[in-house]
């Protein structure tokens, strides 16, 4: 996370929210059986869900992504999946002016009613900051990428709270134009630890 403090929140304050919100979700091996997609058992995972469906961490972090939202002056923000809808939900709880806006990215565009890809009332001329909760190999947000901008909307930036950085997500979401912005960096030598604090 940067030196510099965002609204109220100092650098400090920033490190440690992080810290807590990565201690909160993580679940490891001997605590619950857990499986890779392929239904492999792996030694650990993050579940941020946990933490950010609980209202204090709720409110923290929706402050924090707010702040730095208002300081780019941006207003719009989209989720993609589960990881992403507390995250979304967050920053609209947060008051000020102008008001965000959210929106939910389906995977297809729903086949009848309004027939929408994105549900919300995001606004097609503002751009758009996708939000997501872990940046790993990036092909999630890319896709969540793609389904936006093929529904005409702009997307400038991505905001997460962790991105694994041996898995090269930031890299490809940042070849695509956006800039990435994490709460915090994890280091695969440390085993699921924490290692610095990011931008």
């Amino acid at each position: 996370m940067p030196g510099s403090t965002h609204g109220s929140s100092t650098y400090s304050g920033l490190v440690e929210l992080g810290r807590r919100l990565y201690e909160q979700s993580l679940v490891r091996r001997e605590d619950e059986y857990i499986t890779d997609p392929r239904g492999q058992p792996i030694g650990w995972l993050l579940d941020t869900r946990m933490p950010m469906l609980e209202a204090e961490m709720f409110q923290e972090a929706g402050q924090v992504l707010a702040s730095r939202l208002r300081s780019k002056e941006l207003h719009q923000v989209a989720g993609f999946g589960f990881g992403s809808y507390a995250l979304v939900c967050s920053v609209l709880a947060v008051d000020g002016t102008p008001p965000f806006r959210g929106g939910f990215i389906r995977e297809q565009r729903k086949p009848h009613g309004r027939r929408r890809l994105v549900e919300g009332p995001l606004d097609r001329s503002q751009p758009v900051v996708l939000l997501d909760d872990i940046i790993n190999s990036g092909r999630s947000a890319n896709r969540a990428l793609s389904l936006l901008r093929s529904d005409g909307y702009d997307v400038v930036g991505l905001m997460t709270l962790f991105n694994f950085t041996w898995s090269g997500g930031r890299e490809l979401i940042e070849r695509e134009g956006l800039w990435v912005d994490a709460m915090l960096d994890l280091n695969l030598r440390d085993r699921g630890k924490s290692s610095s604090d990011s931008a």
